[in-house]
């Protein structure tokens, strides 16, 4: 199987990087705030399958930067799925629970209402909608707080900053499940070979790690696996204001996922100790 990959220094294209048969696509070979070149690049390409793991992640700068938010986030993941449609090859896009509002407590379902409540989300909801459209074989995979040994993500950050303090406040009435790159990695994966011989089994999907938590409840548990004592203060969203609000409810039901390609949720405890072993 061939798999032609948007983003190369992601999390989660860095983990694809891992699997045969996969090439990575960077800035310089495809650069997303111009959506016809990648739907170019992947005309030419003799590619069994096409993932787009790039995207556009500042969610705060988004604010600023909405045009450029909408074509990385909408325009170039519309033009990829028009290009893998034409070519008849599957398109799988990662995509987020930021095209919900984050209300209540239930697990959102892929066929919830959206409702975004910033620039970032509602790019990615509008290039959800420029992939579903665009009449070829595709999965939207929704995923939510990505974490891996390399980037940028919260379990790095909780690191760096436990090496001098011994006290932190962290959000703790923001819920949802951390996911491990590498799962997300190997979830597409999976779906991208059940696609070629059942490509019925397309649509949008949820995955996260398991079981929800806060930032604060993650921020615990890094600190206890990496032996670091640092006292974690709850707080609310609050009392940490940011330009782009976050949904608080970020929880995601993944059970068609599981019934449909047989990928159960990752305990992202497990994955915290392999990558705190790795980093330390």
């Amino acid at each position: 199987m061939r798999v032609l990959v948007f983003g190369k220094t992601g999390q989660v294209a860095t983990e694809l990087g891992r699997f045969d048969g996969v090439t990575r696509l960077d800035r310089g070979r495809a650069d997303l705030t111009d959506p016809e070149a990648c739907g170019a690049v992947i005309t030419a390409s003799n590619a069994d399958v096409v993932i787009n793991a790039a995207a556009y992640t500042a969610v705060d700068r988004a604010e600023q930067e909405r045009d450029t938010a909408m074509i990385v986030n909408a325009m170039a993941p519309t033009a990829m799925a028009a290009a893998a449609a034409a070519k008849d090859i599957p398109f799988i896009h990662i995509s987020t629970d930021y095209v919900f509002d984050g209300f209540g407590d239930t697990p959102w379902r892929p066929d919830d209402i959206t409702g975004p409540l910033g620039v970032y989300g509602a790019s990615k909801l509008a290039g959800e909608r420029g992939v579903t459209t665009a009449g070829g074989i595709y999965t939207v995979l929704r995923t939510s707080w990505v974490f891996s040994a390399h980037g940028n993500n919260f379990l790095k950050t909780m690191l760096r900053l436990s090496e001098t303090h011994d006290r932190l406040t962290i959000v703790a009435d923001q819920i949802g499940g951390p996911t491990p790159a590498a799962a997300i990695a190997a979830a597409c994966m999976t779906i991208a070979k059940t696609l070629i011989s059942e490509p019925e089994k397309g649509g949008i999907y949820h995955f996260s790690g398991t079981a929800d938590t806060s930032w604060a409840g993650f921020a615990r548990e890094i600190f206890t696996t990496a032996g670091r004592t640092v006292t974690v203060e709850d707080i609310p969203t609050s009392a940490y204001p940011t330009p782009a609000p976050r949904p608080l409810n970020s929880r995601l039901d993944c059970s068609s996922l599981s019934s449909q390609f047989g990928i159960t949720r990752p305990d992202w405890r497990v994955a915290t100790r392999e990558i705190v072993k790795a980093l330390i």
